[in-house]
This record gives structure tokens, C-alpha cells and sequence, in this order.
């Protein structure tokens, strides 16, 4: 099969084309044949050799772990799935024409997107549902501030924090503050016009998404008692006990219930993915420039076949 494989780490130079076995399966796994891979920050950063101290590497390997897809073959102790049905999943090696995936991380795909968009849902949207509604659970009425609001998480966060009744407050660069403000913002923060620490006060919750001096600016923005959960990386400790705030780091949590609701809600037309470039599997180079650069709207995915 053809695979986008690294040899080392580096820059997204070092993504290549080539051909690569196909993965195996277990009684409890099944073998998708891929038709898109959702292209995440991680992934670069793995590429680049910045998660070596957690995810250390075994060359050569495939990137990517959002895959949608159709089921090639089940292994024998699966029942719920069968060739042919449309799947989304989290994985590894998903940039390849055939990927293996467990079972607790499978779900089906929603019928109402395409199934290459469709890739670009497992991490994002799980990581969203995770902050939202397992580490940080707000009731109606509350606040919480998105920082990164068109990102691929950020665009699923602010869509699932209204529909669980809480006010939002986002962040953006101005080119894009319409689309923050039509996926449901009640407010809409300019970074690059206005002083996020001024313009937003007695957050219950700060949801970041990108880390570094951004993030040490939105400590004061909480309420005493209130809390700061970073996707991106330990927060500073020290530094939210002086606000009176609880800080810290969350890893995305994905299942196949949950991308199963996930699902749901987009067939039924409550939730929406933003695709900002879709590129044939060959040019992962080029989608790991735009990931990179920091500028991509919602979610880039690889189309491999479909």
C-alpha cells in the first residue's frame, strides 16, 4: 500500500511517499480501507521530534491518527461492524491507504458530511467533548472563554458549549471573527486589535488551545476558584495559585461512544465541521506547512481514495 512514512525527524521534508506494508489485525480489531486522514498539531510536533519525551519513535513510522473510511475486514471477535460500513476512528497510521483500528475507538460515520471530511473529526471534536463535558463540566448560564476559537478544536468547542446552554467568549485573529461569531460566539475577541485580559472578566472557564504567553495573559480574565484546562501544555501552577485558580493540562480522551454522539449531532444538523483545505495524500507535506503556520481554519484532512 501507499503510506506517508518518516525515516527521522525534521521538518515536513521529511514526510514521504512510499510504499509501506498493511497493518494486521486482532480478533478485536478491524482493517479500514482509508478514504480520509484529518491532519492534527500533534502530528507536526511528532514529526518534529517535540514529543520525543512522551511518543518516543520506532522508524520508519506513518503519521496521523484521524482516519474515515470503509471497512475492509473485522477481526473474529467483532460483531457490530462488517465490510463495506462507513467508519470514523482514532488510530495510528493514518496517513496510508489501509489503517488498523480498535474497536473502542470506532464509530460510524455521519451520513450527512462527506466521508473525507469526515477524518477531521475524531481528535478535535473528542478533545472539545472531553474539556466540556468530563474535565470541566460548566452549568447553564456559565462562562467560558476559547482561546483559539477557529481552530480545529476551537471550532468544535464553541458549537458544543452552546448547545450546553453556556455563554462563550472566543478568541481570534480578525480575518477570522465572522466565522468565530457564526459558529455561535456571544463574544468575539480580536488578539491582534484588542487586549484579551481588558475585554474579558469573571470567566468560570478558560478552554486554551494554544499555549505560551497567550496563555500566562488569561489567568486574570477567571474568577477566584475558577479554572484553566490547557490542551496544549502543563500550565503554570505557581502562577494560577497567585490568581486564586485551579490550572492544568488535559489529554484528549476518544471513544467510539463519543465520536458516535459526535456523529449524531452532526446528522441532526447541531454541529458542524469546518474544513479549511483538502489535499491529496501525496502533498502531506503541504498540509503539514499549513497546520504549522498556525493559519488553518477549523480542519485540513488528506484525501486518500474515494
Amino acid at each position: 500500500m501507499k503510506a506517508i512514512r518518516i525515516h527521522d525527524y525534521g521538518d515536513a521534508g521529511a514526510l514521504q511517499y512510499e510504499d509501506a506494508p498493511a497493518p494486521e489485525i486482532g480478533a478485536d480489531g478491524l482493517l479500514i480501507k482509508v478514504v480520509g486522514a484529518g491532519v492534527n498539531p500533534v502530528d507536526y510536533k511528532i514529526r518534529a521530534g517535540f514529543m520525543k519525551a512522551v511518543r518516543a519513535l520506532t522508524f520508519p513510522v506513518i503519521l496521523g491518527s484521524d482516519v474515515s473510511g470503509v471497512v475492509e475486514r473485522v477481526g473474529a471477535a467483532i460483531s457490530r461492524y462488517k465490510p463495506g460500513d462507513a467508519v470514523i476512528a482514532r488510530t495510528d497510521g493514518a496517513y496510508a491507504e489501509y489503517a488498523a483500528a480498535k474497536i473502542d475507538t470506532v464509530a460510524p460515520a455521519p451520513k450527512s458530511i462527506p466521508l473525507t471530511h469526515a477524518a477531521g473529526i475524531p481528535i478535535a471534536a473528542a478533545t472539545a467533548w472531553t474539556v466540556l463535558f468530563e474535565s470541566a463540566p460548566l452549568a447553564p448560564g456559565q462562562t467560558v472563554l476559547i482561546q483559539g476559537g477557529s481552530g480545529g478544536v476551537g471550532t468544535f468547542a464553541i458549537q458544543l458549549a452552546k448547545l450546553a446552554g453556556l455563554r462563550v467568549i472566543a478568541t481570534t485573529s480578525t480575518r477570522n471573527v465572522s466565522l468565530v461569531r457564526s459558529l455561535g460566539a456571544d463574544e468575539v475577541i480580536d488578539y491582534t486589535r484588542e487586549d484579551v485580559a481588558r475585554q474579558a472578566r469573571d470567566v468560570d472557564l478558560v478552554f486554551d488551545t494554544v499555549g505560551g504567553e497567550a496563555q500566562k495573559r488569561l489567568y486574570g480574565v477567571l474568577k477566584k476558584g475558577g479554572l484553566l484546562i490547557s490542551i496544549v501544555g502543563p500550565p503554570d501552577e505557581s502562577l494560577a495559585r497567585d490568581h486564586g485558580i485551579t490550572a492544568r493540562f488535559e489529554r484528549s480522551n476518544v471513544t467510539g461512544p463519543k465520536l458516535a454522539e459526535i456523529a449524531g449531532l452532526i446528522d441532526a444538523g447541531k454541529l458542524t465541521i469546518q474544513i479549511e483545505k483538502e489535499f491529496p495524500l501525496v502533498e502531506a507535506r503541504a498540509a503539514h506547512e499549513l497546520v504549522e503556520s498556525g493559519r488553518a481554519r477549523g480542519k485540513v484532512v488528506l484525501r486518500v481514495s474515494g
